[in-house]
């Protein structure tokens, strides 16, 4: 089976993207599937929550999206953590304006530009069984590589009220996807982050998700944790910082959840 390709995204910053996708990579790993995490960020937290250096490496994702080096080459694959990730550092800034430069000076290549990061990942579809894209927040030529890779978006969403803003801009922007660049990109669901029961906002704003959203609203809740917010500077997923945490057990009962509809969907 080829692996399943998901896009972590939100155009709001600060709602628990990459935390979401690490440790979703962690988790799945847990479970022995072979993950592959592609950092498309520009401020590579991702990368560095893997405890990875990426100023010390020849190749990053720059290289790759810009057909330097393949990704083959350039997946580092953290000591313990049990899955790859494609790093990256701050001069992903710099192959989006060489893509954008390439698409207006070059017309044949105007249409191919979206697809840099797809056909980077093709060659490792069949060897894997998860890859997840940690996308950055805002809808820039990286997050369109990205969603023009993915079979389908996780939106993490905090449960705020400028949240459900943000969330219609998304949702607009990947009826866009669908229709210019990638036609079978899917929700493949909302996940509520950095939830705090006590918060009377909170749960009215994960209440108006559920009822707006339906079955798409995964159950589980990933709670507030210290745990989770500290695990990052040791460069390390939650899951391996503290892996009896209430973040630990949320981000693994969330894989779970993501398995499960996976699965369902195969044998529909």
């Amino acid at each position: 089976m080829a692996a399943q390709i998901i896009a972590v995204a939100n155009q709001k910053g600060g709602v628990g993207k990459t935390t979401t996708c690490v440790n979703l990579a962690s988790a799945f790993a847990s479970m022995k599937a072979r993950v592959i995490l592609l950092d498309m960020d520009p401020q590579a937290n991702a990368t560095t929550g893997c405890g990875i250096e990426s100023a010390t490496l020849e190749h990053t994702a720059y290289h790759v999206l810009l057909g330097r080096a393949s990704m083959t080459d350039t997946l580092v694959k953290p000591e313990g953590l049990g899955f790859k990730v494609l790093p990256a550092n701050s001069d992903l800034t710099a192959a989006e304006v060489e893509l954008l430069r390439r698409g207006g000076e070059e017309a044949d290549l105007e249409d191919e530009r979206e697809f840099a990061l797809k056909r980077a990942i093709n060659p490792l579809i069949r060897n894997h069984d998860w890859i997840f894209i940690d996308c950055p927040p805002s809808l820039n030529m990286l997050t369109l590589n990205a969603l023009a890779a993915a079979d389908s978006v996780l939106i993490p969403m905090q449960c705020e009220y400028y949240a459900l803003e943000g969330l219609s801009a998304l949702i607009e922007t990947i009826e866009q996807v669908r229709a210019s660049v990638n036609p079978y990109l899917r929700i493949e669901g909302l996940v509520r982050t950095m939830y705090d029961g006590r918060n009377n906002l909170a749960t009215a704003v994960s209440d108006q998700l559920i009822e707006n959203f339906g079955q798409r609203v995964y159950r589980t809740l990933v709670p507030r944790n210290v745990r989770v917010a500290e695990a990052p500077s040791y460069g390390l997923p939650v899951l391996h910082y503290d892996p009896t945490s209430k973040g630990a057990i949320a981000y693994l009962s969330l894989a779970g959840e993501m398995l499960r509809r996976s699965e369902k969907r195969g044998s529909a």
